[in-house]
């Protein structure tokens, strides 16, 4: 259990769950409705990297960097990722289920991306895209777990974009230490394809957009002064992020894709929800 859970980096479920979660509550969600939202998103994402490191297995035996990782290693078997896998996808189906019919019907929506993104590296050189449309997923299906309607879902599509775009803008910086490897076992990604620098560069533009795409929103639901302190918190992390990673040293680029990213989900999330109270 401990192999699987670090397989499926159980923890990074800190980056897209808290905007799930400030998603629900600004649509007015009950203490029953967070739970199963909860165990919908931990199910999914759980179900998704258990599907990419089984789909990634051999690439990842041929990069230096992931051939550690448990089903290069042994440590967990395929057989047993396969069965963590789907008992994870019945876990959020159920979720769905027993939210409402609408999200029941679009779950199966919500799971092509999760299986497509892996494939991705294989056929595209933006695969780091196909990751923000399964992000985005979160904020608007919280949203449509709690009112069953798509009328006055604006908002969470918003936030949706807004966490597809910083989750895809970090994904460009996390793909420039491979860039090389992947050159030579010929995956794709937008840093093999034009370059750390671009990458980089690009990097910054998204984030620069996702941080106008918050104030956006929080302009649109009327939250109080404590969103914009969160924000402005969150653009020191930004900054932050894009200074220690350059395209002559990419030594801290785990600093910035787990420390800083989950610094941001949990500060928007607060001051979000402190926000909301405000208003």
């Amino acid at each position: 259990m401990k192999a699987f859970l670090k397989l499926v980096a159980i923890e990074h479920s800190v980056f897209a769950l808290p905007f799930a979660y400030l998603s629900a509550i600004i649509a007015g969600a009950s203490f029953k409705q967070l739970v199963l939202i909860t165990v919908a998103m931990v199910g999914a994402r759980t179900f998704a990297m258990a599907a990419n490191r089984i789909i990634d297995r051999h690439i990842d035996a041929r990069n230096p960097r992931t051939a550690q990782r448990e089903l290069v290693t042994g440590a967990v078997s395929v057989r047993t990722a396969w069965i963590g896998a789907i008992v994870a996808l019945a876990v959020f189906f159920a979720a769905a289920v027993l939210l409402n019919p609408l999200v029941t019907w679009l779950a199966p929506l919500a799971v092509i991306p999760l299986v497509v993104y892996p494939y991705g590296k294989r056929f595209t050189n933006w695969p780091h895209a196909i990751l923000a449309v399964a992000q985005a997923v979160g904020p608007v299906g919280a949203w449509l777990a709690v009112t069953g309607i798509f009328a006055g879902s604006g908002p969470a599509w918003l936030l949706g974009t807004a966490v597809g775009l910083w989750i895809g803008g970090f994904d460009l910086i996390y793909a420039c230490q491979d860039a090389t490897i992947d050159r030579e076992i010929g995956v794709h990604s937008v840093p093999a394809r034009y370059g750390v620098a671009f990458a980089l560069r690009l990097s910054s533009i998204v984030h620069a957009v996702t941080f106008g795409l918050f104030v956006w929103f929080g302009l649109w639901t009327k939250l109080a002064w404590p969103w914009y302190v969160g924000l402005a918190l969150t653009a020191v992390a930004f900054i932050y992020q894009h200074r220690v990673v350059t395209p002559n040293d990419l030594s801290k680029v785990n600093r910035a894709f787990f420390t800083a990213n989950g610094f941001v989900g949990i500060v928007l999330f607060l001051f979000g929800l402190l926000a909301y109270v405000l208003s």
